[in-house]
């Protein structure tokens, strides 16, 4: 037999209801369906899998026109834990414990004000000479991934000496909002991370690590590859507190089992002061 009109399945309620629906040519209601709507203006079909490489490419390009836009050409990234506070956020703390756990973290957070106090006051070096230079050009400008923690540190240095400062924030299940101190037009967020980290990298000219968690620890280690495998040009990787990554990580361990040559360190760099790391960064590019 040929083609058949009947159904072979039962009809379902959605079909039913459909039914029911005014029909497509009743006038105006062609107008109420997606499929009128501008391609760029229907979220339901940007979220599509289909359209995953139009998102990638959108998330690209947009944070690279407004750093354009601001003539911005060259940056310092600084990462590291959004754990540690400073010091005003971790005396109210302090000051407000009134459990044992609650008193607990108050003195946890502490021990961590000394890095945001160092991460602030590098934001601060690089600022100071910024501010000497007229071209933007040969000004360097902080970029941190925009939340709390040592990027705030480091947006604010930045901040308080009136020089501007980049935040490339990430949107997660637990919301991370922007620190205070970013730039209004330069606080961008992302919904993916390998784009993220692609937009830390495009105008980088060094790389400042505080210590931190998971997350730190994948950008130090995405930077480094890229490097090792001669995948961009290199440029200082510097880690500061050398004493917390031969605890953490124990580079020396991966020379002793030959996962990584002696080599390979020279492309980091330790150091234990602010001042430290932007001395090699100024000695590094011949600054002023």
């Amino acid at each position: 037999m040929g083609n058949t009109l009947r159904r072979t399945t039962p009809v379902s309620i959605t079909d039913l209801a459909k039914l029911s629906e005014p029909s497509a040519s009743a006038p105006g209601s062609s107008q109420a369906h997606d499929s009128y709507k501008f391609a760029y203006d229907d979220d339901a079909f940007l979220s599509r899998r289909e359209t995953l490489g139009i998102r990638f490419e959108l998330e690209l390009l947009k944070p690279d026109l407004l750093l354009r836009e601001m003539g911005i050409e060259n940056t310092v990234v600084v990462f590291g834990s959004t754990r540690f506070n400073s010091p005003e956020r971790a005396a109210e703390m302090l000051q407000k414990a009134t459990t044992p756990s609650e008193l607990a973290a108050a003195e946890k957070a502490q021990k961590g004000t000394h890095f945001y106090e160092s991460a602030r006051r590098f934001g601060g070096l690089v600022a100071q000479y910024n501010l000497k230079q007229e071209a933007n050009p040969d000004k360097l400008v902080i970029c941190t991934g925009g939340g709390p923690g040592i990027m705030e540190a480091a947006n604010r240095g930045a901040f308080e000496m009136g020089d501007l400062s980049i935040g490339f924030n990430i949107s997660l299940p637990r919301e991370q909002n922007p620190n205070p101190y970013l730039t209004p037009g330069l606080s961008v967020r992302f919904h993916y991370f390998a784009l993220r980290k692609m937009h830390f990298m495009i105008r980088a000219r060094s790389i400042v690590v505080y210590p931190g968690g998971f997350g730190s620890l994948d950008e130090l280690f995405e930077v480094v590859t890229l490097m090792q495998t001669n995948k961009v040009e290199r440029f200082p990787i510097i880690l500061v507190c050398k004493s917390f990554w031969d605890d953490v990580l124990g580079f020396q361990k991966l020379i002793d089992y030959g996962v990584i040559n002696t080599a390979d360190m020279k492309l980091i760099h330790f150091v234990d002061s602010a001042q430290e790391a932007w001395d090699y960064i100024a000695h590094w590019y011949e600054l002023n």
